[in-house]
């Protein structure tokens, strides 16, 4: 692993210790996609697993019949398995 990588998983980390956040926002705030974002969060999340902290996620969420039980949480997904819609709330991502 790179040492800007690591430096960006700190500073991922760092962030959602302070508060939760979705990938977009965490794209925004660190100038990264999305989806690299969700690539480096799955890092932290083992990370903190091996401390005395935790890594939550609330789950995507279908905006049009509320699913959310999505098999792997640490993704963006585009379309609703129930519903078909691509209204879709990102996860939300925290370390508490």
């Amino acid at each position: 692993m790179r040492e800007a990588d690591e430096t960006t998983r700190q500073k991922l980390a760092d962030a959602l210790r302070a508060e939760p956040a979705t990938p977009s926002e965490l794209a925004t705030q660190f100038d990264l996609t999305p989806h690299a974002v969700v690539g480096h969060v799955e890092h932290v999340s083992q990370s903190v697993a091996d401390g005395d902290e935790q890594f939550l996620v609330a789950p995507p969420t279908c905006r049009d019949c509320g699913f959310d039980d999505y098999d792997d949480l640490l993704n963006l997904p585009s379309r609703c398995p129930d519903c078909k819609s691509e209204s879709i709330d990102e996860p939300t991502f925290t370390i508490e």
